[in-house]
Parts: structure tokens; sequence; C-alpha cells
């Protein structure tokens, strides 16, 4: 077993926190800024994560891969790239939610133009981005925006879909 590989991120971390030690004894400031900085992210994450995959897990139990496949299947047409964009538009959390969530439903039977419509529209069509978009710039660029950004990253995951599921590809269990 190669010790530096799997050693490694706590090797990194433990040089982090002598970094930002370091920093608040000498009155560094950048590094007592990126302490300050990793403490806020942590605690924003800790908020937010928790909740976030608990409500994934009971996605995975309680939603049936006949619901899913019915609805974001290969036979669901324009009506699964629909229901990826609603998805997307109310989770919160970003990739560390999109990325597993995408993955429950591939196991339950959703095609792939239509995880990646979701995983495309969870970067653009947040519910809460969405509404601060509108309060700075308007709704005239909101709407050019999405009617813009929604049938290209469909049609784009429409194409990423069919090409990887001829060679039936499937996103990889990570254990």
């Amino acid at each position: 077993m190669n010790w530096r590989k799997h050693y490694k991120p706590v090797i990194t971390f433990t040089g982090f926190v002598l970094f930002v030690l370091l920093s608040y004894l000498t009155g560094f400031q950048p590094g007592i800024r990126s302490g300050k900085s990793f403490i806020s992210f942590t605690r924003e994450m800790m908020g937010l994560l928790p909740p976030a995959f608990i409500l994934i897990g009971l996605f995975e139990v309680w939603v049936k891969r006949e619901i899913i496949e019915k609805h974001m299947g290969e036979e669901s047409g324009i009506k699964g790239y629909l229901w990826a964009i609603l998805l997307a538009g109310t989770v919160v959390g970003g990739l560390y939610v999109a990325l597993p969530l995408c993955y429950i439903l591939q196991k339950k039977g959703a095609s792939l133009g239509v995880i990646f419509t979701y995983l495309n529209a969870a970067a653009i069509c947040k519910i809460p981005m969405t509404l601060f978009e509108l309060s700075f710039l308007g709704l005239r660029f909101t709407f050019v925006r999405y009617l813009v950004s929604l049938p290209l990253l469909t049609f784009v995951a429409f194409l990423f879909g069919k090409y990887l599921g001829e060679s039936e590809y499937k996103i990889m269990d990570g254990s």
C-alpha cells in the first residue's frame, strides 16, 4: 500500500491547519482570511448537506423505479426533460446534491439525456438564483437567458444521452 496516497488528504489538511495557526500567530492577513473563509464554508456546508442527503436518501427509498422509468426513462420523451428541469429548479446545494441525485436517477431507470438535462439545469435554473437575477438584471434578461439556455442545454443533453446510450455508458458506483 502506498502510504503517501492514503494519507495525502490528512497531510494536506494538517498543513493547512498549521498554516492558519501560524498566520494567526504572526498576523499574516491572507492566512487569517483563509482560515475564516474555511470555517464559514464548513458551517454553511454542515447546515446544508446533512438535510440534503437525508432527502436524497428518502427519495431513493420512497420513489419507486417504475415512476422514474415512466416519467424520466427512455420512453418518457419531452416530458422527461421537463421533469428534469423542474426537479433541478427546486434542488439546493449545487453539485454536492445534484451528482448523488443523478446517480440515483440512473439506478432507477432515468435516461442519460434526462440525467444530463437535470445536471445542466441544476447549474442554471435554481429558483433562488432566478429570483436574485430578476431583482438585479430584470425580467427581460432572465426571460432571454432561459429562452436561450434551456433549449440549448436540453439539446446538448439529448445528444450526449444518445451518444453515450449507444455505448451503454453507466455512471460509476464510486465504491
